[in-house]
């Protein structure tokens, strides 16, 4: 494969991933904006051939995505019953769960990480470490964690 080809191939991959691709002419004019040479029933054969999904983004709309990453749980799956405290210092945002939860908590949190302000979780059984993406935002991020996973 060449490397233009590649390279297309690596653009599209990271649209996807960004859940802003709801629909195939969106795609069209975000690729050719990057230098592209492509029109829709190319990105419509580069889709097919990927293996690309519609699913839901984390604000609810259908866009195009990538299979192997599925979308965590929503806020709305009541997930606040399997919290038993949040916390945090200056620098990091702690977060109990109920065994075996701390997993999926986290795996959501990842998820919406540019909106709570977070760089990442850690997370063991029932203890999830988050990163906050700088320590003047930590108390910020605190409040938007408890809004995200208490909200319902």
């Amino acid at each position: 494969m060449s490397e233009l080809k590649t390279n297309l191939l690596d653009d599209l991959r990271d649209l996807l991933t960004s859940g802003q691709s709801k629909n195939q002419e969106v795609i069209c004019n975000t690729l050719m904006t990057k230098g592209h040479d492509v029109n829709q029933s190319k990105v419509s054969r580069m889709l097919r051939k990927i293996g690309a999904i519609k699913t839901k983004n984390e604000m609810g709309q259908i866009v195009y995505a990538l299979p192997w990453e599925p979308a965590p749980p929503t806020p709305d799956s009541l997930l606040g019953s399997l919290l038993i405290d949040i916390s945090a210092n200056e620098c990091h945002v702690l977060i109990t769960t109920s065994p075996g939860a701390a997993q999926l908590l986290a795996r959501m949190l990842d998820f919406h990480k540019e909106k709570i302000n977070i760089l990442g979780t850690i997370a063991g059984d029932d203890t999830i470490l988050v990163i906050p993406s700088s320590i003047t935002q930590t108390q910020s991020c605190l409040k938007k964690i408890k809004s995200l996973l208490l909200s319902r």
